[in-house]
């Protein structure tokens, strides 16, 4: 399969493309500045205190101390997700804390016996690291006969939002459980019968998330992951057959696995921030590199997309970017030392799964975040990491096998002629959101 600058064909990356390779770029001197950019962007995203991202998917934890006949809980949130709200304890209002105080009362409740646990006290803030905000408050229970955590923050403003609850159980049995809350489960009922100062009945149906739950969660991430998914659609765009699809798909999956089960371990702690900005830069750059193979590989293209990454650089070393200048600064020498080894290549196909493979790492950040903040003991976690990892890749396999066979039946109708266009609109498109998740995660904008 081959793109021509003028004659329509079937798509595919080709042996070679129909426009000739300019021998701008050594072939070793494009491998070394890649290698070069890697380790620049590594460091940049790798080597910082991780923040609350300019992106993360919307999250908020709670912890509850079962313990005594006072109930204790302790809730941590994104204080970039409050700003839905209006609520940023951060600002200068002096009603926020006490606005933000009866939200979190009435959205994130305890129930025993059927009846809502009260307040003692009026939830208060707590330390908390950069980007967070923490509150604890004390409850009043009559009984411990059923309980349940319900929980509703953020639902309003973002039906996706997830909630992590975990209770610590007191002894003589003493464990902890946890569960992930959402719109479509927003309630969790831990025991079945107990009395005051009792330890609650625990059944195996009680004990907390499931290996089958954090796969449906891994499986929702996915699928609502829409840079992720965008990133995967661009590869797909291009990929003329099943090998190439494979070798896409197989790359991606490994890299993030890798960086998933890094993160998630507590082995690399990833800077959030930055690790957002590349996975826009990601699929902003497969996206325009569609569009360069198809239109015949035109030089302006590369040393355009150089000098606006070259740009964001310098503007981040006057402190105008939440990322720092190295990774920028990496990501332009990335940028322009792969569409050199690109223009030089007699298999993009191969050079492209190469691409997957470096991409996929960052992603596995990306995907690592929604475990890595639920502070999991070491017992669980490994399931944890199993499950949501596998609901990852089942997501991604359905999304592949969805996409890509209309794919091909489209280049099919009448000689591919209806393809082209689409290939050219739709990388338009995820270049242009990519573009906007880059920069609005780059500079604080989103």
């Amino acid at each position: 399969m081959r793109f021509e600058p003028v004659r329509r064909s079937r798509p595919g990356y080709g042996d070679r493309m129909s426009t000739p390779r300019r021998p701008d770029l050594p072939r070793r001197q494009a491998v070394t500045g890649l290698l070069l950019a890697a380790m620049a962007v590594w460091i940049g995203v790798a080597s910082h205190p991780r923040t609350a991202g300019a992106h993360a998917r919307s999250l908020s934890y709670s912890h509850w101390d079962l313990a005594g006949a006072e109930p204790r809980v302790t809730v941590r949130i994104p204080r970039l997700e409050l700003t839905r709200l209006g609520l940023d304890p951060g600002s200068q209002d002096p009603s926020i804390d006490a606005r933000l105080a009866d939200y979190l009362a009435t959205h994130l409740q305890l129930s025993a016996g059927g009846d809502v646990c009260a307040p003692i006290d009026r939830p208060r803030p707590r330390s908390a690291k950069e980007g967070w905000a923490a509150y604890t408050w004390r409850l009043s229970c009559t009984t411990l006969r059923p309980l349940e955590v319900r929980s509703s923050i953020l639902l309003e403003a973002a039906p996706s939002h997830l909630h992590f609850a975990r209770v610590r159980l007191p002894e003589p049995r003493e464990s902890v459980l946890e569960r992930v809350l959402s719109e479509g489960a927003p309630s969790w009922t831990i025991s079945a019968a107990a009395t005051p100062g009792e330890l609650p009945n625990t059944a195996p149906s009680t004990r907390g998330a499931t290996l089958t739950s954090y796969l449906l969660l891994g499986v929702e991430h996915i699928l609502t992951g829409w840079d992720h998914l965008a990133f995967l659609f661009a590869l797909l765009l291009l990929a003329g057959t099943l090998g190439e699809v494979a070798g896409l798909v197989t790359a991606f999956t490994v890299a993030h696995s890798i960086t998933l089960g890094m993160a998630a371990l507590g082995w690399v702690e990833p800077e959030a921030a930055a690790v957002e900005a590349v996975i826009g830069f990601s699929v902003a750059l497969v996206a325009a590199e569609n569009s360069w193979l198809m239109a015949g590989r035109d030089r302006l293209v590369p040393v355009l997309a150089t000098l606006g990454m070259a740009v964001a650089a310098g503007l981040a070393a006057m402190g105008l970017a939440v990322v720092s200048p190295l990774t920028l600064a990496g990501l332009a020498l990335f940028g322009f030392a792969h569409f050199g080894l690109l223009e030089r290549s007699k298999r993009p196909a191969r050079l492209r799964v190469a691409l997957a493979f470096v991409f996929g790492l960052v992603h596995g950040f990306g995907f690592a975040g929604v475990l890595g903040e639920m502070d999991l003991p070491r017992a669980r976690l490994i399931p944890a990491l199993f499950g949501f990892n596998v609901g990852v890749e089942l997501g991604q396999l359905g999304v592949v096998v969805l996409t890509w066979p209309l794919l091909r039946a489209i280049t099919h109708i009448q000689e591919g002629r209806w393809y082209r266009p689409l290939a050219e609109t739709g990388s338009a498109i995820i270049c242009g959101l990519g573009l906007f998740w880059f920069v609005s995660r780059s500079f604080g904008a989103g």
